[in-house]
């Protein structure tokens, strides 16, 4: 896996945006320093809402902290500080 690692999750639910992410993140290794979730933002928050609540605050060992990306539609994990 490269440094920044893609994916794109419109279309899925919840439940299933968290089993694509979690797999990413077991597979995601020294090299990997962030995850780029691309949900959208014009089909509601559902998907936005469980990345906040499954992966911030240090609620997954892999992910030190969330952050904005550059529109409404990402959300960034960051994994390891560059």
């Amino acid at each position: 896996m490269s440094g920044i690692v893609e994916i794109d999750l419109h279309g899925l639910t919840g439940i299933e945006a968290k089993i694509k992410i979690d797999k990413v993140l077991e597979k995601a290794g020294n090299a990997t320093y962030r995850v780029r979730l691309i949900h959208g933002y014009h089909g509601g928050n559902i998907i936005k809402n469980m990345i906040g609540e499954e992966y911030g605050f240090g609620r997954h060992s892999k992910v030190i902290r969330l952050q904005p990306g550059i529109n409404p539609g990402i959300t960034e994990l960051i994994l390891r500080e560059y």
